[in-house]
């Protein structure tokens, strides 16, 4: 890339009087050690740090130059110690540079960024060593946290569960302006109008380039209105000092008008391009009116190229009376125009986005910043304040008074009893439920920390008992308009801070970025609290990148989908699911369980409880490291509403524990048999019944209930690994289970999702499997065709074993 020119960086005395003066100056020194040492790390990491696998580093040099001013502000100046932020992703660098400068990120964590256990290519809670408050990556998610943080704010405040002697903080988003490309912002935004949100700021990073192109002018002209239309105040920072000095000149007002009306593509052509191009373009559009040759004669090409690229988001005297403008709890959104790059030769270029300066750039770059060779990484080389004055104003930053690591919040005792729904029919689904309505019913710290949440599918997925009694969570008392009417309904839906569901228009989105929010409270407030959240199963995929956001941030919750599979019937196949079995298999960070029988799911979800309180410190040994057993997690719960008939028994503790760790006999093999009829979920009675009638001819054959193929197949693995590593004793607990089986025995798997779910069993023991599952969209019908079909029926089982063992007698001859 042909290099254009740099934008110097102005000295800044220290003035000994104004104390104002004196905090600007320590800012700018400290805003061009940012910039200075988030371009040297990239810098570090693709030409100085020895390559070994021939890829490109990369780091977004300009991406983080755009928001160095905005972020300088807020760390070492607005934010508070309660205050938490999102920031964007590709300002990483900027992030772990001022997180170094806080004495939080170390110098061996840098020199390794986007290197194996170094400062992370996006910040990271559970990746970095350094101070994360939300995790960011995945596009638009991480503005879309600041808002639902909020609401969880207020949700453990307003109960007073968190400590009281921590004031409210700010849920702040640095945000790219392409960003606002992504719709599931927006979905938070109309979420947040409806639940009045409030301490939540957005910092939008207005550099009018993404990541291939320039942003379509005049997008912020409808942007904004959006923002207040939803009762957001509008803080635009577009004309810094100078410029604003400028206009106040003869001839300024015509500047103005012209730098309003330029497109953006040429206004960032001629960042790049420099002075000399900015007088020419001015001078052929507006040389001839009143004033303007006069203005554009006051400064050589250098000076104007810096006067205009002042924009208010690099002016940090404008940035400054913007933030402390606001002293209120009203959400704000500020729209900061920056240049992207800024300070660095490819400032404006279109192409500047995975844009590297060379080393020829780079040794210039050092000249400019006075930085000594062999003082790249000194933290206060190149300043023209003193270390100790500027050491003394870093131990003062309000924001370095901040705990980085507070303790976990105290987990909470399960009841003596966890609640066991008993009927001789019943579908998982209600005995969800049910369970749900027993805990309501108790007075303990557990049923006092859940908190439910759902997509507009409240009464579907069976949280109704428990929202009449524990009610709807809202900041302000509301009336339910139908009781106090006297409308007969089975529904109590008061709305108060006392209740203890939200209740969210349909985006799946938002449900999954809430969960993240929720599950995080012990972390982010010093309040633990226990989210469970429902849906229709097929639609975890709309919010399949939200559900993994929530997962990478190690957030706990519960999700319970339901209904699930062609089981639904009548409701077709756009409600039908297939393939969330394996989603739940292999999303890390979530446990994923399909119990056929209510019984099974209450020795689940007592288990999910504590589970989902384990620390994320908690050592884990070779066999249970992938099982997460110490570490904890999240729980997806896949349910349906098919009523089957139950067991009626006593639950071991014994078989509990086979159930938590996902399988158990329903009928033991004889010892060398030669078949076992696997199967998952509501299938479960074709599954009885193929088994009963194949036991005339072979009565050794076994019934194998598997209530998580997930946790099944992550210990097989763990084992496999530990064996490996040396641990010649180790053994998973499916391998336990299917031992009675001969080599080469024939496995029949059954579930209403894809056959992969179970497929991989015959890989254990070296059976012969047939798997039978559902591979195609789904249609409307009742469950006799529909499993006719889709070959889920008894006589489809049969079929299966029939064949299974047929090959397996062909393979002995």
């Amino acid at each position: 890339m042909t290099q254009g020119p740099t934008k110097a960086i102005a000295k800044a005395p220290t003035p000994a009087g104004d104390p104002a003066a004196r905090r600007l100056a320590f800012l700018r020194e400290l805003e061009k050690k940012v910039l200075w040492l988030s371009t040297w790390t990239i810098h570090n990491a693709n030409h100085l740090r020895e390559p070994r696998d021939g890829l490109k580093v990369g780091g977004h040099q300009a991406s983080s130059a755009s928001l160095v001013t905005l972020m300088t502000a807020l760390y070492f100046d607005v934010l508070r110690p309660q205050d938490r932020v999102a920031v964007k992703p590709h300002a990483s660098p900027a992030f772990h540079a001022i997180q170094y400068l806080l004495g939080r990120q170390s110098r061996a964590n840098l020199e390794r960024f986007r290197a194996f256990g170094g400062a992370q290519s996006y910040p990271s809670r559970t990746k970095d060593t350094d101070d994360v408050d939300f995790s960011t990556g995945s596009v638009g998610l991480g503005v879309a946290m600041t808002t639902f943080a909020s609401l969880a704010q207020d949700y453990v405040r307003l109960k007073g569960l968190a400590p009281t002697e921590v004031p409210e903080g700010r849920m702040i988003a640095l945000v790219g302006d392409a960003e606002l490309d992504e719709g599931n912002v927006y979905e938070a935004m109309f979420e947040g109008w409806k639940r009045d949100v409030r301490n939540v700021w957005w910092v939008i990073d207005y550099n009018r380039q993404s990541l291939d192109a320039v942003i379509t002018d005049r997008l912020f002209g409808r942007i904004d209105q959006m923002f207040a239309n939803l009762g957001w105040r509008v803080i635009t920072l577009k004309y810094g000092k100078r410029l604003q000095a400028a206009f106040a000149e003869p001839g300024g007002a015509h500047l103005r008008t012209w730098i309003d009306d330029c497109p953006n593509s040429l206004y960032s052509a001629l960042v790049y391009q420099g002075g000399a191009a900015w007088r020419r373009q001015l001078t052929a559009d507006i040389g001839r009116a009143d004033g303007v040759e006069a203005l554009l004669a006051a400064y050589d090409d250098d000076s104007l190229a810096a006067l205009m690229t002042n924009l208010a988001g690099h002016d940090m005297e404008s940035v400054l009376e913007a933030f402390h403008s606001v002293q209120d709890d009203r959400p704000t959104c500020f729209i900061a125009y920056t240049i992207k790059g800024l300070g660095l030769p490819f400032a404006g270029h279109k192409d500047n986005h995975a844009g590297l300066m060379n080393p020829a750039q780079m040794a210039e770059f050092q000249r400019r910043n006075g930085i000594a060779e062999g003082t790249e990484w000194d933290p206060f080389a190149g300043l023209d304040i003193a270390e100790a004055e500027l050491r003394n104003f870093l131990v003062g930053v309000p924001f370095a008074a901040r705990d980085p690591h507070s303790a976990e919040a105290p987990r909470l005792a399960l009841p003596a009893e966890f609640p066991r729904p008993r009927a001789e029919v019943m579908a998982t689904q209600e005995g969800f439920g049910r369970i749900m309505a027993d805990l309501a019913r108790l007075d303990g710290p557990l049923s006092a920390r859940i908190v439910t949440t759902s997509p507009d599918v409240t009464v579907s997925t069976n949280l109704g008992g428990w929202v009449n009694r524990r009610g709807i969570f809202d900041r302000h008392p509301r009336e339910d308009v139908f009781r106090a009417q006297k409308v007969v309904s089975a529904q109590r839906w008061a709305m108060s801070p006392e209740g203890q569901h939200i209740e969210l228009g349909i985006a799946e989105n938002n449900l999954f970025i809430l969960l993240a929010a929720l599950g995080l409270s012990h972390s982010l407030f010093g309040a633990r609290l226990l989210p469970v959240g429902t849906l229709y199963d097929p639609f975890i995929q709309r919010g399949l990148d939200a559900l993994n956001y929530a997962c990478y941030q190690d957030a706990r919750f519960m999700v319970v989908a339901t209904p699930s599979g062609i089981t639904l019937g009548p409701e077709g196949g756009a409600h039908q699911s297939i393939s969330t079995p394996l989603i739940g298999m292999a999303q890390d960070g979530l446990a994923s369980f399909e119990p056929a029988y209510a019984d099974e799911l209450s020795a689940i979800m007592a288990w999910a409880f504590d589970y989902m309180q384990r620390s994320s410190q908690g050592a884990a040994d070779a066999a249970s490291a992938w099982l997460r057993d110490a570490a904890g997690g999240s729980v997806y719960l896949r349910l349906s509403t098919r009523a089957i008939a139950q067991p009626q028994r006593e639950l071991s503790e014994a078989l509990s524990r086979e159930i938590v760790l996902g399988g158990y006999w329903r009928q033991a093999p004889a010892d060398g048999a030669e078949l076992a009829i696997v199967y998952s979920g509501a299938i479960a009675p074709e599954a009885a019944e193929a088994h009963r009638q194949i036991l005339e001819d072979i009565p050794g054959a076994g019934l194998l209930a598997v209530t998580s193929a997930d946790r099944l197949n992550a210990g097989w693995h763990a084992a496999q690994r530990a064996r490996q590593a040396g641990t010649a004793g180790a053994r998973a607990h499916i391998e336990g289970l299917l031992a009675p089986l001969i080599p080469g025995a024939a496995l029949v798997t059954v579930i209403d999702g894809h056959p992969a779910t179970l497929g991989w069993l015959g890989g254990v023991g070296g059976h012969r499997v047939q798997a039978l599952g559902v591979e195609h969209f789904g249609q409307s019908g009742d469950l006799p065709d529909l499993y006719r079909r889709y070959r889920l029926d008894t006589g489809a089982i049969l079929d299966a074993c029939a064949g299974a063992v047929l090959a397996a007698a062909g393979a002995a001859n």
